[in-house]
């Protein structure tokens, strides 16, 4: 089945990696293709590398995506969490989001460490 999303991630985060983990469990119609930044060359990046570590990021459609609207396009593709997804639509549900994510990214880094820590 051709992939309908494609997913870039922090392959070398640990948080990243239990997430994706998680989320290709969920995928049981292989719907997502799940690209480890770290480990992809150049050319199969839409932008920077360094940009794509920095946030989450998804291609829908053809649009690149990235923060809460990336991961709501990567709930839409997974039936389970489509509801939650769609629900992501809505402008302010979406700014909501993000809000909650951008406050993640700025502990990332703490909760990285205790993460790896916990391994």
């Amino acid at each position: 089945m051709k992939h309908q999303l494609t997913v870039w991630y922090d392959g070398a985060c640990p948080l990243c990696l239990r997430e994706i983990a998680l989320m290709r469990r969920l995928d049981r119609r292989d719907t997502i293709e799940f690209v480890d930044v770290t480990r992809s060359a150049a050319e199969n990046c839409p932008i920077d590398q360094a940009q794509l570590l920095e946030r989450f990021h998804a291609s829908e459609d053809g649009k690149l995506l990235s923060g809460a609207e990336a991961f709501a396009a990567m709930w839409r593709a997974i039936p389970l969490l489509r509801p939650l997804g769609l629900l992501a639509r809505n402008r302010r549900v979406l700014q909501a989001l993000e809000l909650l994510y951008t406050l993640f990214l700025r502990h990332r880094p703490k909760l990285q460490q205790w993460v790896a820590r916990r391994k």
